[in-house]
């Protein structure tokens, strides 16, 4: 029997209706996407270990995420993902991620905590995966550490191009199901942190001068003006200072030096003696008249790698409220070929009377840090470390395995190693002996030579002596991070570039140090 008109036509509606509705949701999720953790095989026999999220995602799809992974091809390796299409209603691109061993923990070989790091790794290589998709909108497995997985995120998704006219798409993150947002959060600002200190370093020199840098920093701290108080003191104030070491340097180039002071205040003590945090802040070194040879000189633009992560981590520090007095100290200058230049045989005095001769000009990172340790002791610091892009040697002692740290402290050492097995950022002590302290005090026309005596023996051990003559204090560590300043393929989680290392190390320091009051 054939239907009435009416009944065809409303039919025909309704069926046009759902067509829209679902044409809709498509639309509305068709750049959504998802990324779920699953755990390495113990034995051939076991079947597919998903982390809550997955499992849940895969019983709500009636095992068919389960199914499909297996019929897709060998397990996942640790930091490897599949990307699968069309499973999930809200989700059109689903990628699976591998996260190695369910049960891993601190490995006291590697001397990081591997399951941090397996996460971190798999989740930046599926948030990638799903950029490259220009998937915009994407929600993460917290994979039972929301900090590791939002740390992951955010460093993996990170890439310089600000000055590109054709840009990535950008992506947000969330995380996906039943997660302490705390967690989240706090990992979501340690990557900031760190991509904040990337930013810095990859900006060209001519777009991160002395001047630029120090407002850069001043307007990443203005939301926390309530605890943070800015200094940015001019040539006369470091003249005035007699930072003769510093100004040696920079008198070499047109750009005015600025000495960057940041203080914060965290702690519910005022009084509380302060972490005092020295980072180098050449924002270019040609060599000076000891000039460096131009193949991978424009890598020099991140020779303010130390001021960089100092100042990030105290960015970091103040979003986290961290309860704790931080002071971060940033002789910021270039250091180039002019006839103004240091010369190769000058001596210069430094702030605290000590006579240099700089027999190397290339050694500059060193001279301006020298007036820096000096003004650090007028804090009456609970510790002082410094950072800085110091020396070659210290990349071909350690590569990019981890940071080179020279204290005169085994409780501060103590407290930098647990803090970066917790980061995956790791340190490496090295030594501090009267052996290379001899060998910078030789020298034929002041108190101490800026270059060591057999000068390519032991160069990151010989800077880090020539630093210890302007210390006096006891608790006290120098961070060499030449070997860390890139990132080619070593750090799964990182893009190729300057790599901000290592800011979250810092900061979770800080964050160790507020715990302990």
């Amino acid at each position: 029997m054939l239907m009435p008109f009416r009944s065809v036509l409303l039919s025909a509606i309704r069926k046009h209706n759902r067509r829209l509705f679902s044409h809709s949701n498509a639309t509305s999720s068709a750049k959504k996407g998802l990324v779920l953790g699953v755990y390495e095989k113990k034995s051939y026999s076991d079947g597919i270990h998903f982390t809550d999220a997955a499992a849940a995602i895969d019983r709500s799809l009636a095992g068919k995420l389960s199914e499909m992974l297996s019929l897709s091809g060998p397990p996942l390796k640790t930091g490897k993902s599949r990307v699968f299409y069309g499973l999930h209603q809200d989700f059109p691109s689903v990628v699976v991620v591998g996260l190695g061993e369910s049960d891993a923990g601190v490995c006291g070989k590697e001397n990081w905590d591997k399951c941090k790091e397996s996460i971190r790794a798999a989740v930046s290589a599926g948030c990638r995966q799903l950029q490259d998709l220009e998937v915009a909108d994407v929600e993460v497995d917290p994979c039972g550490d929301g900090q590791s997985a939002a740390e992951g995120a955010v460093l993996g998704l990170f890439e310089y191009d600000d000055l590109k006219t054709k840009k990535k798409i950008r992506v947000t993150t969330q995380p996906h199901g039943s997660v302490d947002s705390a967690s989240w959060q706090k990992g979501v600002l340690y990557g900031q942190g760190q991509n904040l200190a990337r930013r810095l370093m990859e900006a060209p020199a001519n777009h991160m001068t002395p001047t630029v840098f120090a407002d850069t920093i001043e307007q990443k701290l203005s939301p926390f003006a309530d605890r943070v108080t800015v200094h940015k003191r001019p040539q006369s104030w470091i003249e005035r200072e007699q930072m003769g070491a510093f100004l040696s340097v920079s008198k070499g180039s047109e750009e005015p030096p600025v000495f960057l002071e940041l203080h914060y205040k965290g702690a519910l003590d005022s009084s509380q003696s302060p972490l005092v945090l020295v980072g180098k802040g050449v924002t270019f070194d040609s060599g000076g008249i000891s000039l460096k040879p131009s193949s991978g000189m424009d890598a020099m633009r991140a020779d303010m790698g130390g001021a960089a992560t100092v100042c990030s981590a105290i960015v970091t520090a103040a979003a986290l409220k961290l309860p704790v007095n931080i002071i971060g100290l940033a002789p910021l200058c270039e250091n180039m070929p002019s006839g103004k230049a240091n010369k190769p045989g000058d001596v210069v005095k430094a702030k605290n009377g000590k006579t240099i001769q700089v027999d190397n000009t290339d050694a500059e990172g060193r001279l301006i840090l020298a007036d820096a340790l000096c003004y650090a002791h007028n804090f009456s610091p609970r510790a002082i470390i410094n950072a800085a892009t110091l020396t070659g040697a210290m990349d071909v002692a350690l590569g990019s395995a981890a940071t080179g740290v020279f204290t005169n402290s085994d409780w501060l050492w103590e407290r930098l190693h647990k803090a970066s097995i917790v980061t995956g950022d790791r340190v490496w002590r090295m030594p501090l002996f009267q052996h290379y302290t001899k060998q910078i005090t030789d020298s034929a026309l002041a108190d101490l030579n800026n270059i060591g005596k057999y000068s390519r023996s032991g160069g990151a051990c010989t800077a880090a002596a020539f630093l210890k003559e302007f210390v006096t204090a006891d608790c006290w560590a120098h961070l060499d991070i030449a070997g860390v300043m890139t990132n080619k393929d070593e750090v799964p989680y990182l893009r190729k570039g300057m790599s901000g290392r290592p800011t979250r190390t810092l900061v979770e320091l800080a964050a160790l140090l507020a715990s302990e009051h």
